[in-house]
């Protein structure tokens, strides 16, 4: 690694030069803050051991503009008249360490190593929440789907309960993960627990914990996601299966603020801010007698829908990209391509998964079809199935999509005038392929035209 000292005093930057070359360092040298600029817009250090008090611009002005330049550099000061308000300015401008004279090769060592240690496990959580950011991104622009974003940022700031519903797949932990991320709790857990998941036994002690010795296999303390979640956001998903008795559990602590873990005797107070989410029409629910109308009601203050992805078909191809980029760099394979006809088709689908079944088409797309271009006749059958029909044979199927195919081939090419140039372009495949295609499909202008002219080339 490269550090650059700078001091006034030659003393020092000597001295300090030769304890860093020993263990191994690249070290430069500046005795004055505009000096130590000119250094690091040419050289680009890793670390910037930095005097406060120097002549012309002080340490305190040279880190701010070092910061300003490269937020990345690692700077830590040094003074042999420091106070503790220098100190904090210092850290507040980004320096990693403040440290006084007189040095000790030990003590600064061992500084450097911890503010190198430090700041890896700074940068590997930026890279963190990142890459978790990316992961539970909402990716869509209808309109339906910016009135969503729309709402999730409006809604976000505020310590209001929200309610999700939708269909299974729609993206409802996605929505509940970016009210999170947005509000005053960001940085604060995101606790989540699936109602559906957990059996009615367990689901108590998975909420509000228990102590030792409550029950049989209590063999700890135990605590719960509403105490894990204290200050942060508690995402309760599936709270349509949640039992009568644990409604009942919950209610009690939404409106104390506070619960007992099972078997304990002092009540504990959490601020805790709850997201639910359903696939479940809860005011049936309620009707029917499974779920607490005071409950829903506690919960439902925000309702957010989160629509099918037959309601918002334009964000298909955006969405089957995302993937097609995903998991083409998942699994070191080239990106591949898809033919206008196949998304065409894919929007046509009405997609009872949504958009957790267009996921994993697009994976497993990207692992079994060995060309660069996804086509047709690589899409499964069911794609060909229409909504509340009754079930095809294979041998349909396959005759449906050899149909739509050729039939879809053909509007292009009547649309382009034959001409096979730009009707493959059109297409998203190459001229052999299309000239196969219209083979094995008997396609000819002569035949489909009543014309005597042959395709244009």
């Amino acid at each position: 690694m490269k550090v650059l000292i700078v001091d006034d005093e030659p003393n020092v930057r000597s001295s300090l030069k030769g304890v860093l070359e020993d263990e191994g360092f690249s070290v430069l040298t500046a005795s004055n803050g505009e000096e130590s600029l000119e250094i690091i817009r040419k050289d680009k250090p890793d670390i910037v051991l930095l005097d406060v008090l120097m002549p012309g611009i002080d340490g305190i002005e040279t880190l701010r503009r070092i910061k300003n330049y490269d937020s990345s550099i690692i700077v830590l000061m040094i003074s042999g008249h420091g106070t503790i308000d220098m100190a904090v300015k210092a850290m507040e401008l980004g320096a990693m360490d403040f440290i006084e004279k007189p040095l000790s090769a030990d003590r600064i060592i061992i500084r450097i190593n911890q503010a190198i240690e430090k700041n890896k496990l700074r940068t590997e959580n930026i890279l963190l929440k990142k890459e978790i950011d990316e992961k539970y991104q909402i990716i869509g622009e209808s309109q339906v789907m910016k009135d969503l974003i729309a709402k999730i940022m409006s809604v976000a700031p505020t310590n209001s309960r929200v309610l999700i519903f939708g269909e299974n797949g729609t993206g409802k932990e996605l929505v509940a993960r970016a009210i999170h991320r947005n509000s005053k709790r960001s940085d604060r857990p995101f606790i989540q627990v699936n109602c559906a998941a957990i059996p009615d036994d367990l689901i108590e002690s998975e909420l509000f914990g228990h102590e030792r010795g409550s029950f049989t296999g209590a063999i700890t303390r135990s605590i719960g996601k509403f105490e894990q979640a204290n200050n942060a956001t508690l995402f309760l998903d599936e709270i349509g299966d949640m039992s009568i008795r644990t409604q009942s559990k919950v209610l009690k602590a939404i409106e104390e603020g506070e619960f007992t873990r099972i078997g304990g005797k002092e009540p504990i107070k959490v601020d805790v801010r709850i997201i639910s989410a359903t696939n479940k029409d809860l005011q049936q629910e309620v009707e029917q007698g499974r779920f607490r109308e005071d409950l829903y009601y506690r919960l439902n203050v925000i309702p957010i829908y989160v629509p099918p992805l037959r309601e918002r078909i334009e964000d298909i191809p955006l969405l089957v990209s995302y993937f097609l980029s995903k998991f083409s760099a998942e699994n070191g394979v080239k990106e591949k391509r898809i033919s206008q006809s196949a998304m065409k088709l894919l929007q046509s689908y009405h997609w009872p998964g949504n958009v957790r079944e267009l996921k994993n088409l697009i994976e497993r797309l990207v692992i079994m079809v060995s060309s660069d271009s996804i086509e047709v006749g690589d899409l499964p059958n069911n794609l060909f199935e229409q909504p509340k029909t009754t079930k095809l044979s294979a041998v349909e199927l396959r005759k449906a999509k050899n149909d739509f195919e050729r039939e879809y081939i053909l509007q292009t090419l009547i649309s382009c005038d034959w001409n096979i140039t730009e009707t493959a372009k059109k297409l998203g495949i190459e001229r052999t392929n299309l000239h196969r295609k219209m083979k094995q499909y008997g396609i000819s202008r002569k035949k489909d035209e009543q014309s005597k002219y042959e395709p244009k080339i």
